[in-house]
């Protein structure tokens, strides 16, 4: 299956030339700078996030207020706090799904909302994978299909081999035909985690992941996505109401009432 798609924005290296008489040059190290490798950059970078919304010209209702915190590459850290503190709200933000009232998200440096739309669906296909509660596969695609559908759309011509090996991974090798209606609901989120993992990206976020799962298939699952993210070096942050779960993370945010209390 190949997808006719628009290809993704490509990264365009610039380099600054060095003044003077003759040839220009590029641009030399630093010679006085020290050899200590500098900090990696964050992967997330989140300041002053705010979202803020009216319903029926009511009163002005703040979702989140002021949230500010950021995330180191290879991370995992979890999200935490009770119903209507805006947890799901600020992945979505992360995602770029949704449009803050102010503040900034930055992803690998990227202002998220400096881009258009466009900019942020290209942004997605490149730098992020996603789980959901729900699993979110495409009902008329195969097992495998599925898998192959973000690796089409980043232009992949091993797409196929490379679904194939990601559902092998995830002890699916034997389901590649079947489709999701086929599936028990713990199969289905092992296709939607290898979906995640498959493209490589730089940042997985899973919302509540083992929330339509029994204790045994969830904590299966919750396996196989933590061992996927150390082979790969992926930072994770995952939405969740487990706090066992959270526990395994390295870091958890715990919101109220869509302040951050705890980073």
């Amino acid at each position: 299956m190949r997808l006719a798609v628009r290809a993704p924005c490509r990264a365009i290296i610039g380099v600054r030339l060095r003044p003077g008489p003759g040839p220009n040059f590029l641009m030399t190290m630093n010679p006085s700078r020290s050899d200590t490798p500098p900090a990696a950059a964050p992967v997330v970078e989140v300041s002053g996030l705010c979202r803020s919304v009216t319903a029926d010209g009511g009163p002005l209702l703040h979702i989140l207020e002021d949230v500010s915190f950021s995330i180191a590459p290879g991370e995992a850290v979890a999200i935490v706090g009770a119903s209507g503190s805006g947890k799901s709200t600020l992945l979505g933000l992360l995602a770029g799904l949704d449009s803050p009232s102010s503040g900034t998200v930055k992803i690998r440096g990227q202002d998220l909302f400096a881009l258009d739309e466009d900019g942020r669906a290209a942004l997605r296909g490149t730098c992020l994978g996603f789980v959901f509660q729900s699993f979110q596969l495409l009902p008329a695609l195969t097992a495998l299909e599925n898998v192959m559908l973000p690796l089409e759309l980043a232009g992949r011509s091993d797409a196929r081999r490379e679904a194939e090996a990601w559902l092998g991974r995830v002890g699916l090798a034997g389901r590649l035909a079947h489709y999701p209606r086929q599936l028990s609901g713990g199969e289905q989120q092992r296709v939607a985690v290898a979906r995640a993992f498959a493209p490589r990206p730089a940042l997985v976020l899973a919302d509540e992941p083992t929330g339509n799962l029994d204790v045994a298939t969830g904590e299966a699952v919750i396996e196989l996505m933590f061992s996927l993210n150390a082979e790969s070096g992926t930072t994770l942050v995952l939405v969740t109401h487990d706090h066992a779960l959270a526990a395994r993370c390295g870091r958890t945010l715990r919101l109220a009432s869509g302040r951050l209390v705890e980073a």
